[in-house]
């Protein structure tokens, strides 16, 4: 059997771990094959497709830091490596009162982002919310070291969004893994799904940044929607390992390349950054990283 052939089975052994998701899987069924782990990164911005709730808000905070704006992430825990366990926390308003009040984004709640500090595993999990404020949402780490839990709600009332931050050190051995960089990292594959940058993202109020879904023959895929979008695209910079949270911008379009995403972009620094693409391909929800350049204003 190719590596290829080896890939592909590996990616569809671990979805039937997580459940087995086909095509009748609601359309946004959090069941994910999972790439190879992923290596690795950025950004502080936070920008949304036009239409989307809070399209001209910044975010307060960029998930480097748990308190910002009045609103701070405590109480928070993750599971021991070697089994599935839950990750908890709680987001307290400036008097210390568990906020439970929130505006959805992208159909949920609140988004978690659970990522090893040297960005080489990546968990995007939608907790659920207590009636004691305290959010839990079953996850498996896989592996020890230094993790940061990112979470990103809007709070009610809130004229913006909230991106708020913490490191937990989950015990084990472990080695960093360096990230990806240079022109092989703007390109990657889970075993079914490949991902390709097109071109440098450019600091700008009102940028683009352009990748292409293809099959590992690079021919175009229907994609699915995942959160009420055809694509979802997190980050984290290199440098200051900020939080950046991108939305498609318009629908995606089949050329030469393959199935071509755009996505609004506002970044403030230049720098690389690592991405995790996800996209639903045949009910399957794929999870692809990439790194991408940002270049300096012209």
């Amino acid at each position: 059997m190719n590596r290829r052939a080896l890939a592909a089975l590996a990616a569809v052994t671990v979805a039937l771990s997580l459940g087995g998701c086909s095509e009748e899987a609601p359309a946004d069924s959090d069941r994910i094959v999972l790439s190879p782990p992923s290596e690795g990164a950025g950004g502080a911005d936070h920008t949304h497709a036009p239409g989307q709730e809070h399209a001209a808000a910044a975010p307060v905070g960029d998930g480097t830091v748990a308190s910002a704006g009045g609103y701070s992430l405590t109480a928070v825990q993750v599971p021991a490596v070697g089994k599935p366990g839950d990750v908890s926390f709680r987001i307290l308003d400036e008097s210390g009162t568990a906020v439970t009040k929130y505006v959805p984004e992208q159909t949920k709640l609140l988004h978690l982002y659970v990522v090893r500090s040297d960005l080489s595993e990546f968990r995007h999990l939608h907790p659920e919310l207590g009636e004691d404020g305290t959010w839990r949402a079953r996850a498996d780490l896989g592996a020890a070291g230094s993790w940061r839990v990112v979470a990103e709600f809007t709070p009610e009332g809130a004229s913006q969004p909230f991106v708020l931050g913490t490191t937990v050190d989950v015990p084990g051995a472990w080695e960093r893994v360096a990230v990806p960089q240079g022109e092989d990292a703007t390109v990657s594959d889970d075993g079914v799904v490949r991902v390709r940058l097109l071109g440098a993202g450019t600091v700008s109020k009102n940028g683009r940044l352009r990748l292409a879904v293809t099959n590992l023959d690079d021919q175009p895929l229907t994609l699915g929607t995942f959160l009420g979008a055809s694509a979802h695209l997190t980050g984290f910079a290199l440098e200051s390992r900020g939080f950046v949270h991108v939305h498609p911008y318009g629908a995606p379009e089949v050329t030469d390349d393959g199935t071509v995403l755009t996505f609004h972009t506002t970044f403030t620094e230049p720098g690389d950054y690592r991405f995790f693409v996800q996209v639903r391909v045949d009910g399957l929800l794929h999870q692809v990283a990439v790194t991408a350049t940002v270049a300096p204003a012209p």
